[in-house]
């Protein structure tokens, strides 16, 4: 008899712990990008839901390194690319805060390498027609890109912002000023050099006291160091068998942590998902962190609102762009789940990050893949933005 009430009692101890061991169920994020991994879309990821004030989600999935099977950590750092440039035009903004600069103001008169600049007019197989543009490219059309600048590739890693921009404004203007739309990397870097000018610092150093210090961005750097580098996650693309295979960060030729290496403002940055939670946040309040105001509330209202009216843009239906954010005009597609005025950026291996300010919430996905046809419209960011949306949106 004793024995029989022993077994019942450690049948009801292990049934109390089983409830209280109980696992919490999978959200709806994790599901999705599980499957992704099962499916070998990506090796692993890294999202985040967030509002303005707090953390409401943070997911792991699938590993950092196939060859070790390392698994995916909230601390892995990724390479976000192109989510570069929302800083860039913060930083541009914030010394037209301080009266340096308007954005309106011809990029010739703070580069004055830039006065007399040519146009392509006619461009044949045997020749190149050349004419004077209409008028200089501003600040302005650097920020939405619209000024027609050519994307010029460095000769090597350690050219400096200087040398980028003196080869920029000597090179021919694919179009007139404001009259298109055209992703130029260039353009944002020479909002770089125009930040150097105009503080007296490297862009690095204002970025970096600016910005990413009061954001509390400890892991978003130009250079991971040797304990950061440990902890970025591959990069892969599908093989001809749609195995994933390790591939190289194209952007840089030399060592992560080499310092020479050109801070580039149009996409050279490493972060984590929880670093650029920080920054949307600090967006979502209006240019405040902390209780430490970075940014005027207009300001930041004139960095993510539509400022290339009715002129076609992004590599997406639906797009258009502010002052260095691209902004949603018309959610459809991959952005049907986000509202009007939402703002952000995606990166060259899928890598975003957007802020819908009439909901509240902050996607951040970090994974690292290339090879697809259009990493702002990936499989991947719609499922994720979808499934967050589903359980937070309201």
């Amino acid at each position: 008899m004793g024995k029989l009430i022993n077994r019942i009692v450690l049948a009801a101890v292990f049934s109390i712990a089983a409830g209280v061991f109980a696992k919490e169920p999978v959200s709806l994020v994790r599901k999705t990008m599980q499957g992704f991994v099962d499916q070998n879309v990506i090796s692993g990821s890294v999202t985040i839901v967030a509002n303005k004030d707090k953390l409401l989600q943070l997911e792991t999935v699938g590993v950092a390194n196939l060859a070790k099977r390392e698994t995916m950590r909230e601390d892995h750092l990724f390479w976000i690319a192109s989510m570069t440039k929302p800083l860039a035009g913060v930083c541009i903004l914030m010394l037209q805060e301080e009266g340096k600069l308007s954005v309106e103001d011809a990029v010739e008169k703070h580069l004055p390498e830039f006065k007399g600049q040519w146009m392509v007019r006619e461009r044949a197989k045997d020749r190149l027609v050349l004419e004077r543009p209409p008028r200089p490219i501003t600040i302005h059309d650097l920020l939405a890109h619209t000024s027609g600048l050519a994307n010029v590739r460095s000769p090597r890693d350690e050219s400096t912002l200087a040398g980028l921009t003196l080869a920029a404004s000597k090179t021919p203007l694919n179009h007139a000023p404001g009259i298109r739309w055209q992703y130029s990397n260039t353009g944002i870097n020479t909002l770089g050099r125009i930040v150097e000018v105009l503080s007296g610092e490297r862009f690095e150093d204002f970025l970096q006291k600016r910005i990413l210090d009061p954001c509390g961005m400890k892991d978003t750097t130009f250079w991971p160091d040797k304990a950061q580098a440990k902890r970025l996650a591959k990069t892969y693309r599908p093989n001809e068998n749609g195995a994933l295979k390790e591939a190289e960060i194209y952007f840089f030729k030399s060592s992560l942590s080499n310092r020479d290496r050109t801070p580039l403002p149009a996409g050279g940055l490493f972060s984590t998902a929880g670093d650029m939670m920080r920054f949307y946040q600090m967006m979502l309040n209006g240019g405040v962190v902390d209780g430490k105001r970075l940014l005027k509330k207009k300001t930041v209202k004139e960095l993510t609102r539509t400022q290339t009216g009715e002129i076609k843009t992004g590599f997406v239906t639906g797009m258009s762009w502010g002052l260095g954010f691209q902004v949603v005009k018309e959610p459809l597609g991959v952005t049907a789940m986000l509202s009007p005025g939402t703002y952000g950026h995606g990166g060259a291996y899928a890598t975003q990050s957007w802020a819908d300010p009439k909901t509240g919430l902050i996607y951040v996905m970090m994974i690292q893949r290339a090879g697809f046809p259009n990493g702002d419209n990936s499989p991947v960011r719609k499922a994720f933005q979808q499934a967050a949306a589903d359980q937070f949106a309201r």
